[in-house]
């Protein structure tokens, strides 16, 4: 614990406020039916009654708690990216790595595949699959996922093809070890840094186009509780000068830079450079 502490200390400050912030994040997230006032689907009042003692941040256009639906919020947002990034890593990582070490005509088929996937935007080829299956939470991580998971293949693949040259790779094959061998115990240890960092780049991307979906009234749907619809639910009342839109806004916000923090640092040490005084 000591030295866990003291590692904490020797980051920068950048990437201190990054892991707090990250980690509060986190703590509201997985306690969220324990911090919550209410309920996040609970109709308490009148719509939009302003911020009181009862409700610290008024309530939506429905009477439900605005306080209670962005902690939930968390919950709902934050696992579904999650969720998302993790299986586009597992998918895309794999692959990425058997690309690298067989070559040949996998190689050429999975990437030809993935050039295909890329070509097309992202935002409308999941507005056309959500709108084709329908927008349920399973249907939203999968495609989610292999969407990402065609950018986690390319670094992957980029960073595996310098590693499976060197000679330490050449000495396990020979030696006899399995395919699976090499990649668990010689590739994957040594492409770690950039795949923790795509890893955070790749979340906060994720993040921020679940939020843009249920913007648009296709990602999480109601009365699941989720920071871009509730931006779009409350947005009338930016014309009356309250600010409670903005809120699940500022939170989708300080997530990413928070997060951005975090991979700048990850980047930093995997470079080797020294850190800045």
């Amino acid at each position: 614990m000591q030295s866990m502490l003291k590692g904490f200390w020797a980051v920068p400050l950048t990437a201190k406020l990054g892991l707090v912030v990250v980690m509060a994040y986190l703590v509201v997230a997985v306690f969220a039916p324990v911090i919550a006032p209410y309920s996040e689907t609970e109709i308490l009042g009148a719509s939009y009654e302003l911020w009181s003692d009862k409700y610290p941040l008024g309530t939506d256009s429905l009477g439900r708690d605005m306080l209670s639906r962005l902690i939930f919020g968390a919950r709902n947002t934050i696992g579904i990216a999650l969720a998302a990034v993790t299986l586009a890593f597992l998918v895309g990582g794999a692959t990425g790595m058997l690309a690298a070490i067989l070559g040949g005509w996998y190689d050429t088929i999975i990437s030809r595949i993935v050039d295909i996937l890329m070509a097309i935007p992202s935002l409308v080829f999941a507005l056309l699959i959500l709108t084709i299956l329908g927008t349920s939470i399973p249907i939203l991580i999968l495609v989610i996922a292999v969407l990402d998971c065609t950018r986690v293949y390319r670094i992957t693949r980029a960073a595996a093809m310098n590693v499976v040259v060197l000679e330490y790779v050449e000495v396990a094959r020979l030696r006899g070890e399995g395919l699976w061998w090499v990649i668990r115990k010689e590739i994957l240890p040594n492409i770690m840094a950039p795949l923790l960092a795509e890893f955070g780049l790749r979340f906060c991307f994720v993040f921020l186009f679940i939020a843009a979906l249920s913007f648009l009234g296709l990602g999480i749907q109601p009365p699941t509780a989720d920071w871009g619809s509730m931006v779009r639910d409350n947005a009338t009342l930016i014309n009356y000068g309250d600010i409670t839109p903005l809120l699940p806004a500022a939170a989708i916000a300080i997530l990413t830079v928070a997060v951005n923090f975090v991979v700048d640092w990850l980047l930093h040490r995997s470079s080797g450079l020294r850190d800045p005084i």
